[in-house]
């Protein structure tokens, strides 16, 4: 199973690469556990944006959870 995480404004582009952003699985790892979710993805260099409301949210809840075990 993957969670999506896309913005909603998905005209975003890669700085150093100069290519749009596109949806694609990537695997995130914290305290050796592995979640396979769907994030802007660079189609270039495989750079992977994780926008701050989702950093400060989401991703902040799940670290929290993991480190209370």
């Amino acid at each position: 199973m993957s969670l999506v995480f896309m913005p909603e404004d998905m005209d975003w582009v890669c700085e150093p690469c100069g290519e749009r952003l596109q949806s694609g699985k990537v695997e995130l790892d914290y305290l050796g556990n592995a979640f396979h979710v769907e994030l802007p993805v660079c189609p270039k260099c495989g750079a992977v944006y994780i926008y701050e409301d989702l950093a400060l949210g989401r991703i902040h809840e799940v670290e929290q959870l993991l480190e209370d075990k």
